[in-house]
């Protein structure tokens, strides 16, 4: 069920999480200004060989001015360095003091005590051009040796005022006039100073922190990113987003709390090496000799703890809105399952009329009455776990608590209302129903009075007539003749053992029994009521017979009528609780994590059209078969009037394929198994989704049965019209069954029309080149071919069945060609074979003897290739009626690329003759001869169509069974002259 997003009030930033995003924001800024001061543009990563040659170093020491001493010792590197290599490294060393004091000053010592005069000119004059900072003083230590050191003399005299105007250079005797400028704490002991200082240590461990300052500031630009996406992202529209949105983060946030533990291990190791742990003294002057490292290290480490803890604080305010808005999504997903549910129920229970018109009515308004209280009890107990959901939610200051306690109010309220609207209308069909009992019961006394009274006529009816069996005859006296009298002839009639009575003419006798039993043949002992009846007696003791038939007919019409509603109402109530118990469930958060990847979002696949159909005969049809109680004729308009509404079961069918191929894939599932343990259902899902089928199929077998007790009432011609329309709907989901498994056709094929016959056929093809009889085509094999009979065209294909098992064993059906109808001829007989009929195309061109299974298929296939023929033949009477030409043979083959006219006929073979004249459409339609022998009934195939529709888990509604042979050759024989077989 799709839910519509949360309005953005109740899912913005609050102002505690915007506060919290303000101190990360400023934390962020401080650590990206301190990892500012930190780094370099020239990295010592970068430079760190040309560092490690040690042609110029910053040990840490200061001269008596507070200025920064950059000592070249004697190093033979320093005249293979480059410009561009020396103003790299005197930049970074000049830089690096620079990051924590401005104004800096620098002091260099060149040791060239071992050197010469040339050479310390050249150095001088390489640090006058590459000296990129402020430089206060140049002291060096000129050679020791006596010519070097008398030529540095008389050069430094005649270029001093040179080297003053760039650079102020003093220079120096020995190492103790360093003392003079320099305290000796803050010089090497390679100049007798107590200063220790390890260049490769020093390289290492600035690697190490400008690496650290690099890291964290990565760490905090992560930091200040994953916070603005937190802060600024919209959130998601559904659920499944929601949570995995939640998830993703949450993940992120872990990630990012362990790469903050790394680096913070990192630099607590950093600071730990930058200091000695076994001596403050020399600990504290570490930190004084290596400038501002250990400050720094420490500095970024309590920023980035800084920056942790106000991203923590973020975190924690913006996951709580996260798991709260998820919690409200899994609320507002509920109310809206419980209040449709509800709104379903209150349609229901507001169709559900509250009176009756009988007893039996308004008890089966009762019955649905109670099924709706029952689901609606059910619905208040989802409803109070919702509101206690709710009370929960409020109760840990839920951001949109107001929200919740509304839909908690309108939930009660809905749920309230609908328990009353079912109780007050219980009530009135207990009403109801009591009054029609106390109607009843006045009926039942008024029939007991009656049938007192004729019980009381039959007595006395009885009793005289007993009396008029008990009544003695009077013996007949016989009188001598008198003398006088001449004698008479005795005749036989006459005589006493002949005596006769002269009413026997006016005598019947009626052996009474039962309608259903058999009349013993023992008749000498049974008793018989001879009664003495007139004519007009014996004609109303007939119609009174014929009276008790009648109502016995409308007794069993009635029996049907209610079995056709009781089944109706049955198969509402099944495809309600299949929709809700599954196909709702599928929409339900709780149970999605129970089903499988391949069945979410395909609902439409597993359930097709169904809830189209229930809406179908819950809404309308249910309501029409249960106004037919009182009037079974008009059970027939019924199925008639809503005759295009049933084409919907024909979309199900054609679905049906993919719905047991995933239920084949997904059956079993978790989510399968809980839904049927909640509906307490025996049989799976799969057996409900075929109850469609059943259903369709069943309503021909009732529309049957209340025919056969309908035969002289009203409505009988409706009945018999839905009866053939119901069989030619069955008929059409078969055929469109077959249609879907074509395979190969290029092309689309409802532009040929609707199917109107498939079956599967032998095939014999061939073309007219020459005289042949038919006998030469028995020798060649036929060809195995299912033929589809559409409005426009015939279409061959090949029948092939796929390897498998059960479920897998499919069929298809390859395209092979097909016939253009306009262009076809057929000839009914063939001889040889009574089930043959010949189809020739485009003016004998190409011929094919097909045979049926049976003479009734072919003879159905005739005619309806027969009426197609008639009605093309009736637009060509159409289309030449404005031009005044008539024509009395059937011409419906289009004209060739030739030119010349061909015609599509229908023909009948003679005994003796090659040759065959096309059947003129006139005398077929009026002659009796040629109308064919056996007609197709379509009830005769209902139970063929309606198993083939029960039996899709095995051939997909197919009823052909016959195996493909091998596609032969066409044969050319020359028994085909003029397109024509003939039949003997």
């Amino acid at each position: 069920m799709a839910l519509a997003r949360p309005a953005p009030e109740r899912t913005r930033i609050s102002e505690v999480e915007m506060e919290r995003y303000y101190c990360l924001l400023q934390a962020a800024a401080r650590l990206h200004s301190s990892v500012a001061e930190t780094t370099v543009p020239i990295c010592a990563k970068d430079i760190s060989d040309d560092l490690r040659k040690k042609f110029a170093f910053l040990s840490g020491g200061r001269g008596k001015d507070n200025g920064w001493i950059i000592t070249f010792p004697e190093n033979s590197h320093f005249h293979e360095a480059s410009e561009e290599v020396l103003t790299k490294v005197l930049t970074y060393l000049t830089l690096v003091p620079s990051q924590h004091e401005s104004d800096t000053k620098f002091i260099l010592i060149l040791d060239r005590r071992l050197d010469t005069w040339t050479s310390v000119k050249m150095t001088l004059q390489r640090i006058a051009e590459s000296f990129p900072g402020n430089l206060q003083l140049v002291m060096v230590l000129r050679p020791t040796g006596f010519f070097q050191r008398t030529f540095t003399d008389i050069g430094f005299r005649f270029s001093q005022e040179d080297f003053l105007l760039k650079l102020p250079v003093v220079m120096l005797s020995s190492v103790s006039d360093l003392l003079m400028y320099i305290d000796e704490k803050q010089l090497t002991p390679e100049f007798g100073g107590t200063l220790e200082y390890c260049h490769s240590e020093w390289v290492i461990f600035r690697t190490a922190i400008e690496s650290f300052a690099l890291t964290v500031k990565e760490i905090a630009q992560m930091l200040q990113s994953f916070g603005t996406e937190l802060a600024e992202t919209e959130l998601p529209d559904d659920m499944y987003s929601i949570e995995r949105i939640l998830a993703l983060r949450t993940e992120k946030y872990c990630q990012l709390k362990g790469d903050i533990t790394i680096v913070t291990k990192e630099g607590n190791v950093l600071l730990s090496s930058l200091e000695e742990p076994d001596a403050n003294e020399r600990s504290q002057k570490q930190h004084r000799d290596r400038p501002g490292d250990w400050e720094t290290v420490n500095r970024l480490l309590a920023q980035l703890h800084e920056m942790e803890t106000a991203f923590d604080g973020f975190w924690e305010k913006h996951q709580l809105k996260m798991e709260q808005y998820l919690q409200l999504w899994k609320f507002e997903q509920s109310f809206q399952e419980l209040q449709s549910a509800i709104e379903f129920l209150m349609g229901q229970q507001a169709e559900l009329p509250d009176t009756g018109d009988s007893v039996a009515e308004v008890k089966q308004r009762l019955k649905d009455l109670g099924n709706l209280d029952g689901m609606a009890q059910d619905l208040a107990g989802k409803a109070q776990v919702v509101i206690l959901h709710g009370h929960q939610l409020a109760a840990n200051h839920h951001y949109a608590l107001s929200l919740i306690c509304q839909q908690c109010n309108e939930l009660r309220h809905h749920s309230d209302v609908l328990s009353e609207e079912i109780k007050r209308k219980h009530v009135r069909l207990r009403m109801t129903l009591d009054l029609h009992t106390r109607l009843q019961q006045g009926q039942i006394q008024s029939v007991q009075i009656k049938l007192e009274n004729v019980r009381s006529m039959f007595e006395n009816r009885q009793t005289c007539f007993k009396k008029l069996v008990d009544k003695q005859v009077r013996p007949v006296q016989l009188v001598a003749p008198r003398p006088e009298n001449p004698p008479r002839s005795k005749s036989p009639l006459f005589s006493p053992k002949h005596g006769m009575d002269f009413n026997s003419s006016l005598k019947f006798s009626f052996d009474i029994s039962l309608p259903g039993k058999k009349t013993s043949r023992k008749s000498h002992n049974a008793r018989k009521i001879e009664v003495m009846h007139d004519y007009q007696e014996k004609r109303n003791s007939l119609q009174s017979f014929i009276s008790e038939s009648e109502d016995n007919l409308d007794i069993l019409k009635g029996h049907v009528i209610n079995e056709l509603i009781e089944t109706e109402r049955v198969y509402v109530e099944e495809l309600f609780t299949v929709l809700m118990g599954y196909r709702a469930e599928m929409d339900n958060p709780a149970m999605v994590i129970l089903m499988p990847p391949a069945l979410r979002n395909r609902e439409d696949v597993l359930f097709g059209n169904m809830p189209e159909i229930y809406d179908f005969h819950n809404k309308i049809f249910l309501h029409n078969l249960e106004s037919c109680v009182g009037a079974p004729e008009r059970v027939g308009l019924c199925f008639l009037e809503r005759r295009e509404d049933f084409q919907m079961y024909e979309k199900y069918c054609q679905n049906k394929p993919r719905s047991e191929s995933l239920w084949r894939q997904c059956s079993e599932s978790t989510f399968f198994q809980e839904c049927q343990r909640k509906l307490e259902h025996r049989l799976g899902l799969d057996s409900y989704l075929l109850k469609p089928v059943q259903r369709l199929t069943k309503y021909q077998l009732l529309l049957k049965e209340l025919l056969k007790y309908s035969t002289s009432c009203d409505g009988v011609k409706e009945l018999q019209e839905a009866l053939v329309a119901m069989l030619d709907l069955l008929k059409s989901v078969n055929d469109s069954m077959h249609q879907i498994s074509i395979t190969g056709y290029d092309g689309d094929l409802s532009e040929l029309g609707k199917v109107l016959m498939q079956g599967s056929f032998s095939v014999w093809a061939g073309h007219r080149k020459g005289p042949t009889k038919m006998k030469d085509l028995a020798r060649f094999k036929p060809m195995q071919r299912h033929l589809f009979l559409y409005d426009k065209a015939l279409v061959f294909c090949k029948k092939r069945e796929e390897h498998g098992d059960g479920y897998d064993k499919t069929s298809s059906y390859s395209f092979k060609h097909f016939l253009k109808m306009n262009a076809v001829g057929i000839t009914e007989n063939v001889k040889g074979d009574h089930r043959k009929f010949e189809i020739w195309y485009s003016g004998r061109e190409e011929v094919y003897v097909v045979q049926a299974p049976t003479v009734d298929v072919k003879m159905a296939w005739l005619s309806e290739m027969r009426k197609i023929l008639f009605k093309q033949q009736e637009l060509i009477k159409v289309e030449k009626k404005p031009s005044g030409v008539f024509t009395d043979q059937i011409q419906l083959s289009p004209q060739l690329s030739d030119g010349k006219q061909h015609r599509a006929s229908i023909s009948s073979e003679e005994n003796d003759s090659e040759r065959t004249s096309p059947v003129m459409l006139d005398s077929i339609s009026s002659s009796p001869q040629n109308k064919p022998n056996q007609s197709w009934s379509k009830m005769s195939h209902s139970v063929e169509i309606c198993e083939g529709l029960e039996d899709w888990s095995s051939n997909y509604l197919s009823n052909c069974s016959d195996t493909e042979e091998e596609d032969g050759s066409q044969l050319v024989s020359d028994a085909y002259k003029n397109g024509l077989f003939q039949r003997h």
